[in-house]
């Protein structure tokens, strides 16, 4: 996750050479696509019943999991679950080894792509941190997330997108990797991170003309396109712009995290309703027909 929250352990654990040397095919089969598997320990919790684990498994899947697999470590050093008759002893015991479990502890597991492996185990972390009473409370932990990677591979029109937008200067290690793997590149980003809650996202951005047409190219915007666009800014960067950067604080969610409100709402002076309704002025309300004739604007709204 890019925003961990580190008030308590129970890590992401990487049991991607345990799991694909099992005899357990969806393991396996995620592995050889490219995924990974990856499992946190939860403490005491080998006790679950079949219903409290079905239900751990449908909150995995709510958070785009294909499924939850578990291995229980039982008291007499025994492993039991579904999916521990694919394992053989010398790797129940790698794994409990890795999770650094105690008997009467819980795995669970992920099978998937590596973004939904994390995002998945991560929900799942939360909610059995929360469960357990594992959350130390008045505690605030920041942290700094660096290094994000700079672009996204868009699967469905097979080609490469910003991660967070083609501003961002790359990493300056980074950028002979533009032309040849796009992938690796890291991007000058940052994020303060609070008890697992983002409070402020900043970058460096571009400031040479060259860098900013090479990324520009990576993203299927062509020379003229580029010039329509964004001429404006390309020839400011022959004048000499200087490096330059900054950083966002979200001071509603900083307040919230002070208050120990869950919700920005409860920190806002007068938040919109779930439909983006102002209860204090009407907002949205209807406009004079006139107004509209001046904006050359016409509506095409639906019949009530």
């Amino acid at each position: 996750t890019d925003k961990p929250d580190i008030r308590f352990g129970m890590e992401l654990k990487d049991l991607t050479d345990i799991a694909c040397q099992t005899e357990f095919r969806i393991f396996r089969q995620a592995v050889e696509l490219g995924g990974q598997v990856k499992a946190i320990c939860a403490p005491g919790c080998a006790s679950y019943s079949r219903a409290e684990l079905d239900g751990l498994a449908e909150f995995a899947k709510s958070h785009k999991a294909g499924g939850l697999a578990w291995i229980a470590f039982s008291a007499d050093g025994g492993a039991r679950g579904p999916v521990a008759k694919f394992f053989s002893e010398a790797q129940l015991a790698e794994v409990q080894a890795r999770l650094e479990a105690n008997p009467g502890d819980l795995a669970l597991i992920v099978a998937d792509q590596p973004s939904i492996v994390a995002e998945a185990l991560d929900w799942l972390r939360r909610e059995m941190a929360a469960r357990l009473g594992l959350i130390p409370e008045g505690v605030f932990r920041p942290l700094w997330v660096v290094d994000f990677p700079m672009f996204a591979w868009n699967e469905e029109e097979q080609r490469w997108d910003p991660e967070h937008h083609p501003f961002c200067m790359p990493h300056p290690d980074d950028i002979e990797l533009l032309e040849t793997d796009p992938g690796r590149v890291r991007a000058l980003a940052y994020d303060l991170v609070i008890n697992g809650t983002e409070c402020a996202s900043g970058s460096i951005r571009i400031h040479r003309r060259d860098i900013q047409e090479a990324i520009f190219r990576l993203l299927n915007i062509g020379p003229e396109e580029a010039e329509e666009r964004f001429g404006f800014l390309l020839r400011a960067f022959e004048y000499g712009a200087p490096p330059h950067g900054g950083i966002a604080p979200g001071f509603d969610r900083i307040c919230a995290l002070l208050a120990g409100e869950t919700s920005i709402r409860q920190v806002i002076a007068f938040p919109k309703t779930q439909q983006a309704q102002c209860l204090m002025s009407g907002a949205p309300s209807s406009v004079d027909p006139k107004q509209l004739r001046e904006l050359s604007i016409r509506l095409d709204l639906p019949q009530p």
